[in-house]
């Protein structure tokens, strides 16, 4: 899941949990939104966990090395 959908989660989570007043016999409706508001906050998490990750492993960690060439090497004088 991505950022959105975990947002999309907790927003209909939050409806369910706050705005709902209906009941039934079968399903806690407010029950259900705490629940699709945990799973939305874990994948927001997690999205932005790993979201130095979406340009590739190891990309922000790199080192980079420069190398000086100084010319062809130094032969017998003439």
């Amino acid at each position: 899941m991505g950022l959105g959908v975990g947002i999309f989660l907790i927003a209909v989570g939050a409806i369910l949990a706050f705005a709902v007043n209906a009941t039934s016999g079968a399903v806690d409706v407010h029950t259900v939104g705490w629940i699709l508001m945990g799973v939305g906050l874990a994948s927001v998490l997690l999205a932005l966990m790993f979201w130095q990750s979406w340009a590739g492993p190891g990309y922000w960690t790199r080192r980079r090395t420069t190398y000086v060439d100084d010319g062809p090497p130094a032969g017998p004088p003439l």
